[in-house]
């Protein structure tokens, strides 16, 4: 008795994996063409100095040009070597992993539009308050 709830529990985990594959496919690959077309000098002229305003710029970007941590810290390497400021990084990485504007339609699609967006919302003034704490407290130091 307990193994055929088991197999109807995968058969259904699979079919949910199946309906939304696609969906992460093409998110998957939105998300490869925007990151590999925007080149890198792109992002050192837009950043002036001014903690709240590179903030800001920092958060935007990242949440558009969301995608896993490992290629974050690359490319917060690389922006902090071409003279970005630390809080515009921080906020730029902090955003990159937790909001998502590219994959909202998914992110809505399985966890409910409400819940999505909130969590979204939330995610995009937290990367600032987090990246203005941290610079502060890395300056302490």
């Amino acid at each position: 008795m307990h193994t055929e709830k088991l197999k109807k529990s995968h058969k259904q985990a699979l079919k949910g994996i199946l309906n939304i594959l696609p969906i992460i496919l093409g998110m998957l690959l939105l998300i490869s063409i925007i990151t590999n077309t925007v080149p890198k000098s792109f992002y050192h002229k837009l950043f002036n100095g001014n903690i709240f305003l590179d903030s800001l710029i920092g958060d935007v970007l990242g949440s558009i040009l969301m995608g896993n941590p490992i290629t974050g810290y690359v490319m917060a390497n690389e922006l902090l070597v071409s003279g970005v400021s630390l809080v515009a990084v921080t906020a730029f990485i902090v955003a990159w992993v937790t909001v998502g504007v590219i994959q909202l339609p998914v992110e809505a699609h399985v966890l409910g539009k409400k819940f999505t967006l909130f969590r979204n919302i939330i995610a995009f003034f937290m990367a600032i308050v987090v990246a203005i704490i941290t610079v502060s407290i890395v300056n302490l130091i």
